[in-house]
């Protein structure tokens, strides 16, 4: 790490911009907080992370470079990813303008009952897994802060795994604000509304994430 520090606190300033802006795992962790209250938001993050740790080791091990160097494993990927968000839009669309639901989510911890938590750690680690875009990103960003010559496994594997904590981090944080944004997120119609936004914030960026050229 010593040999790394200049490099490494400039990696932790540009991850913080790239963490903060949101994305597909901001909407994911938005619908499920949404869908299953601060429980949600947790279990989706600890998902995210899971996921992020994954592709983080996988390119400090050079195998994201080899799928972003395949034209059609990236190309297929990008669908199922694509395809994946949309099946959350469309699932809290449904929810969001189904028939009784003006009651259901009038209930106090309705919303808890609805996402159980491993449900939620699974969406938010198919969701990041299933987004081919983050392995270019670490294939990418990653050896632009790793020593120039001698840079080793461990290098690549502790910036990556930096970056997903930073994320938990801020994903829960994140879950925090909108769980406790208090009676105004309760209302049924407010609840309702929001819900469907975001429903049409993972159909569009499901289908930017498919149709997108790299």
């Amino acid at each position: 790490i010593s040999r790394m520090t200049p490099s490494f606190l400039a990696f932790i300033g540009i991850a913080l911009i790239v963490i903060v802006t949101p994305g597909p795992d901001t909407a994911v962790t938005t619908r499920n907080v949404f869908a299953g209250g601060m429980r949600g938001g947790i279990f989706t993050s600890l998902g995210v992370a899971t996921g992020l740790s994954i592709w983080a080791l996988a390119a400090s091990a050079g195998i994201t470079a080899l799928l972003v160097a395949s034209e059609p494993l990236f190309v297929a990927l990008k669908i199922v990813g694509g395809a994946y968000l949309v099946y959350l839009g469309i699932q809290s669309l449904v929810s969001a303008f189904r028939a009784g639901d003006w009651k259901v989510l009038a209930q106090a911890g309705a919303a808890r009952r609805r996402l159980g938590a491993g449900v939620a750690y699974r969406q938010g680690l198919i969701s990041d897994l299933s987004n081919p875009k983050i392995a270019a990103f670490f294939t990418s960003l990653l050896p632009q802060f790793v020593p120039q010559q001698g840079a080793t496994f461990a290098d690549f594997a502790m910036l990556g795994i930096t970056f997903a904590a930073i994320t938990l981090v801020w994903l829960i944080f994140y879950s925090w604000m909108i769980a406790t944004a208090g009676n105004l997120l309760a209302r049924p119609r407010i609840r309702r509304a929001l819900e469907a936004a975001m429903g049409a914030v993972l159909v569009a960026l499901g289908i930017r994430l498919a149709t997108d050229p790299r």
